[in-house]
């Protein structure tokens, strides 16, 4: 989360040696997961694609086990979220759009702050790829999910990234204008 993605990798690194990662593939998959995203960033791309397909074969081997509760949180939902990011910092905006679309499909209802960060980066993605009425679309969802003033800074900085990129298009799009206009009043 801030930015210094060389410690990251780092960080990542010692995690992948760890006790718990020596026994437990979910936190195997968690540290090449953090690996594969930290490496994209540092624009490695062979790299961080090994990493993310060892987080996912050991993703995949992870069955049900009693763990730590702060682990939890490493559900399908998350590692397609994590997986889009990955995807995204590498240009593949389509591949990092399928997996938010994995991640919206799988994550409960209930977590409406989640949903509506996730939204948020498909937003966002959708706009990356020129989709740009699409995006206008989606970020009007995720901000329904989570109106202004919620407390989400998360869903906030996501969809101001996704306005920037709006109006670096240049696009004179009804659509375009319109959320322009509506987002720039709280973002």
């Amino acid at each position: 989360m801030r930015e210094n993605h060389s410690e990251a990798a780092a960080s990542a690194d010692v995690m992948k040696r760890s006790t718990a990662a020596r026994r437990d593939p979910l936190f195997t998959s968690l540290a090449h997961m953090r690996n594969a995203n930290a490496l994209a960033r540092l624009h490695h791309p062979a790299e961080s694609l090994r990493a993310l397909a060892l987080a996912e074969k050991n993703f995949a081997r992870a069955g049900a086990a009693k763990r730590s509760a702060w682990i939890d949180f490493y559900t399908p939902a998350e590692f397609s979220a994590l997986s889009s990011y990955i995807w995204s910092a590498m240009g593949q905006h389509d591949r990092a759009e399928s997996c938010l679309h994995q991640t919206l499909s799988a994550i409960p209802e209930e977590l409406t702050r989640n949903r509506a960060l996730f939204t948020a980066h498909l937003s966002l993605v959708q706009a990356k790829q020129g989709e740009l009425e699409l995006a206008c679309e989606t970020a009007r969802q995720a901000s329904e999910l989570l109106p202004p003033g919620s407390g989400s800074r998360r869903t906030a900085n996501v969809l101001a990234a996704g306005r920037a990129h709006l109006l670096r298009s240049g696009s004179k799009a009804p659509e375009v204008v319109e959320w322009i206009e509506e987002s720039g009043q709280w973002i």
